[in-house]
Formats: structure tokens, C-alpha cells, sequence
């Protein structure tokens, strides 16, 4: 399990919600159910800020979920999120969003298009394309 950290009630969410309790930390301790895909995707951004692998395997669709550790760094200083666009069809959705993140001083981004998929009123992570690595 990873090195998980409860933040106060009054403190902000890492996803830029000015209160973690009312926002990501109701999905990560399991008082509340995300009903959106960019829910869940902001969810999973704190849990990686707060490294428990735990909501992050639980929230991943089985048929693409990793066998080896979801965190690979833990040394990653993560500085912000910032959502461009959030698209549902049915029980289908994406979420395209820029992370912000700091390994050894050195600044780095990464701009995903999140894949997401409703099954039995839950939605999960199935994977994730990344527009500038195309290029």
C-alpha cells in the first residue's frame, strides 16, 4: 500500500478544489461514488498526489488495470491539474487534462486523453492516449 496521507477537512484539494473533504476525499475514502468520469479523473489525480495505490487500482477497469505497482515514481512532486475538456456519451466518457509535475527540481507535464467507462453506475479508468507524443 502506498504511503497514503489523510489531509484536513479544511485543506485544498490537490485537483484545485479549495476543500478536499467536499471534492476528492469523499471518492478516495469511499463516502461517495464519482457520478462523472472528470470526477473520478480529478479523484485519481489526488490519489496519485497522495500516493494510494489502493483507490487507484480499485478505480481502474479490470481488462487494463497493471499487475505491477501503479505509482512508478515516488520521487514526483505533483504541482497541479488542469482540465481542458470532459465528453460523455452513455457510459462512455473521456477526460483530456494537463498534470503538472516536478522530479529533482526539473518541471514536467503530461497531457493525457482519459478514457472512461460506466459499468453497474461506477465509472473507471480504462486508458489514456497522450496528444503530443503522437506528434
Amino acid at each position: 500500500m502506498g504511503k497514503f496521507v489523510i489531509k484536513a477537512a479544511t485543506q485544498a484539494c490537490p485537483c484545485g478544489s479549495p476543500d478536499f473533504a467536499q471534492c476528492c476525499g469523499r471518492f478516495i475514502s469511499g463516502q461517495a461514488v464519482p457520478a462523472t468520469a472528470e470526477q473520478l479523473m480529478r479523484s485519481r489525480y489526488s490519489a496519485y498526489t497522495l500516493g494510494d495505490e489502493a483507490y487507484l487500482r480499485a478505480s481502474w477497469h479490470a481488462s487494463t488495470r497493471p499487475v505491477d505497482a501503479i505509482i512508478q515514481d515516488d520521487a514526483a512532486k505533483w504541482l497541479g491539474l488542469e482540465v481542458k475538456r470532459h465528453a460523455q456519451q452513455g457510459d462512455e466518457a473521456s477526460v483530456e487534462f494537463v498534470a503538472r509535475y516536478r522530479i529533482d527540481g526539473r518541471a514536467h507535464r503530461m497531457h493525457e486523453i482519459s478514457r472512461f467507462l460506466r459499468e453497474d453506475g461506477k465509472w473507471l479508468y480504462v486508458d489514456g492516449t497522450f496528444p503530443e507524443k503522437s506528434k
